[in-house]
């Protein structure tokens, strides 16, 4: 039954009710829904758990004999609330729940977990007498509930940022009117590897899970795996190389590379230049001197003219490789130990979608020491063009060939 409906009716029948015929209406309720009924009564009518069970007892008790007669309880007789025994207890209760918007900035639970058996104790010795139960129902009146905490703050915002939004959309469209490649560029989570709990759920035969560590401690015989995405917006096509090493900007590019010389090049035959959309932070840093350094060697290596159009800061979510291939990747291997990096290839390579996503994966044994510097002689020979419009995030670098120039709109 529909818990406003029950609400309804408990509302109703309440001035005509005396204490034993709403302890017996709450228990035939009860007793009517079956599993369950007790606590979806007790929350539909206000009346305990344990009032109700008491109700279901006495109707078996009962049944078919003559009632004993009533004693009805006179207007304000009965056990007083525990609130009008303490006024203060609510906003004592308040003051620990919210400390930093009560007044009381060092309050001791400001860092301690706020069970309710810690605010009970804590209450107690504040004078009042309270029961955890007590102090959930309390909590519960006055509008409190168990809840998780919900994404929604992004920092401040770039005041370009939507502007910026818009040039990424223009270029990605005009690269594609000229059937030129355009790809979105980002490492996802490292993952241990070995046999670690992940989250999600698989079918397996009842009784038979799959028993995994206690402990996330990385194993060091097997080490962490780096998967470095690109994503083919026209195609929706996607090349992992899983790194093992290293997440640096020589990784990144390389990993670009592989998807050149395996995907990208026999596809886009014609192509002269490729589009790269990339987050403004982590190994494919806008303000990364060896990313600006390793795309030159890649321009000379393949002839390309490489775009680059970088998210603003703080929106990588908005990066079509987060949310049009990784999120389906860890779908695909949700609840699956990673025990070994062919597992974690397999399982990549595996992931398919309903409208035609493919992927492709490779292991990248290769070593990427970190912390590598670019003189400024070296970035003197970097053939890049800043555009005007936030010539940090978006810029072209050309190859050192002979010929005509990409021109910056």
């Amino acid at each position: 039954m529909n818990l406003q409906i029950l609400q309804e009716k408990f509302r109703n029948l309440e001035p005509m009710l005396t204490e034993r015929s709403r302890r017996w209406v709450a228990a035939t309720e009860a007793k009517a829904l079956g599993y369950g009924g007790i606590g979806l009564v007790a929350k539909a009518s206000g009346i305990s758990r344990r009032t109700i069970s008491r109700g279901v007892q006495e109707l078996k008790r009962f049944r078919g004999r003559r009632l004993p007669p009533e004693r009805v309880r006179r207007p304000g007789g009965g056990r007083k609330s525990v609130l009008e025994k303490s006024p203060r207890l609510m906003r004592d209760l308040e003051s620990l729940v919210e400390p930093a918007t009560r007044g009381d900035p060092e309050s001791v639970l400001r860092w301690t977990i706020k069970s309710l058996r810690t605010l009970a104790e804590r209450l107690r010795g504040m004078g009042h007498v309270v029961s955890p139960p007590i102090v959930g129902n309390l909590l519960t009146k006055a509008g409190y509930s168990l809840q998780g905490n919900r994404k929604a703050r992004e920092g401040s915002h770039h005041p370009d940022r939507n502007k910026q939004f818009e040039h990424i959309h223009l270029e990605v469209l005009r690269q594609q009117r000229t059937g030129q490649p355009v790809i979105s560029v980002d490492t996802k989570k490292k993952e241990l590897v070995g046999d670690f709990k992940r989250e999600g759920r698989e079918w397996r035969p009842q009784g038979r899970p799959r028993r995994v560590r206690v402990h996330d401690f990385i194993i060091p015989s097997k080490g962490k795996a780096i998967p470095y995405g690109v994503y083919d917006l026209t195609r929706n096509e996607g090349w992992v190389s899983v790194g093992i090493d290293h997440d640096t900007a020589t990784f990144a590019v390389n990993s670009i590379e592989r998807w050149w010389k395996t995907l990208g090049r026999s596809v886009y035959r014609t192509a002269q230049s490729v589009l790269i959309t990339a987050d403004a932070g982590g190994s494919n840093s806008a303000r990364s001197r060896l990313w600006k350094w390793e795309l030159q060697n890649l321009a000379d290596r393949t002839g390309l003219t490489i775009r680059v159009c970088h998210f603003p800061p703080g929106t990588s979510k908005w990066n079509k490789i987060e949310h049009r291939l990784f999120s389906f990747i860890s779908r695909n291997w949700r609840g699956h130990p990673l025990t070994s990096l062919a597992v974690i290839v397999n399982l990549i390579s595996a992931t398919r979608t309903g409208k035609g996503l493919r992927v492709r994966c490779e292991l990248d044994e290769g070593r990427y020491p970190d912390a590598q510097k670019i003189t400024d002689d070296q970035m003197a020979g970097i053939r890049i063009q800043p555009a005007r419009f936030h010539g940090e995030w978006n810029y072209v670098i050309n190859p050192h060939v002979v010929g005509n120039e990409t021109v910056i709109s």
